[in-house]
């Protein structure tokens, strides 16, 4: 059933992409600052209606909708990715990652045992994400997902690619999977692992097998980013060291370099 919902998610997500790109004439303009945030909500949500999301939702959605800037200030200062390989696994707190991450993976080995089984990724780099993304869930946001994720569409920096996500969560919120008013991470991320809107559709996983997908569930949180990693190129037995071949995979869960070799330098302790 999930997988049949999944495919059907995505083609929808795909085709108001589509959509919503093809009149680039009719686009909302962007924006640098707040001032012309809320014409840019007012034209976009018309865009959206025509695009096929429902007028419900729509209204739904934008009804507590702000200029987030607190986002747009952590968007343009994200210092922790410029500083060196030692400095950045300090900042994180990495030896308390693999001593936590190494307790996770004995408490919930089966768990572990079968997301290997089935996606080939064995549990180091997924306890690793889970830990420098959420505290292993301790901790997955207190913004306002909507606020920021259209912000960030509206902001001229990442226009197109924030509103890719924007149509994203806009599908979530037609589907029942979040509410509204879901508090998430400053650039829109969802849950113990932190995808992105767009991420939500192509990747999550009903990992406990409920009927439905909620990244807040560790279960959940942890199969999707399996998931991720084997759609982004891993392969079953290969390294994710630098230079290994599923390191490849790891690139893409994070551009930022120093983020890529902590992943693959707490996994490997944990996997140690």
């Amino acid at each position: 059933m999930h997988n049949k919902v999944g495919k059907l998610t995505l083609w929808g997500a795909a085709a108001l992409i589509a959509m919503s790109l093809s009149t680039p004439a009719q686009a909302a303009k962007c924006g640098n600052n707040a001032s012309g945030f809320s014409a840019w909500v007012t034209q976009f949500k018309k865009e959206a209606a025509r695009a096929g999301i429902s007028q419900r939702t729509i209204d739904k959605a934008f009804k507590n909708v702000r200029y987030a800037k607190k986002t747009i200030s952590l968007d343009r200062n994200q210092r922790s990715f410029k500083l060196s390989f030692d400095q950045f696994m300090k900042k994180r707190g990495a030896n308390t990652i693999i001593s936590q991450g190494k307790r996770l993976k004995k408490k919930n080995a089966r768990l572990f045992t079968a997301l290997e089984k089935k996606y080939g990724v064995p549990a180091g780099p997924l306890i690793a994400i889970w830990g420098m993304e959420s505290g292993f869930g301790r901790f997955t946001g207190n913004q306002h997902t909507m606020s920021a994720v259209a912000t960030l569409a509206y902001d001229c920096r990442r226009s197109a690619f924030f509103t890719e996500q924007l149509y994203a969560q806009l599908q979530l919120i037609q589907r029942g999977w979040i509410s509204p008013d879901f508090k998430g991470a400053a650039h829109g991320e969802i849950g113990q692992t932190q995808f992105l809107p767009a991420n939500v559709i192509r990747f999550g996983v009903d990992g406990d097998r409920n009927g439905r997908i909620n990244l807040k569930s560790s279960a959940d949180a942890l199969a999707s980013t399996a998931n991720f990693l084997r759609g982004h190129g891993w392969r079953r037995g290969a390294g994710y060291q630098p230079g290994q071949g599923n390191f490849r995979a790891i690139r893409g869960w994070n551009a930022a370099g120093v983020y890529q070799k902590a992943i693959a330098k707490i996994g490997a302790a944990i996997d140690s």
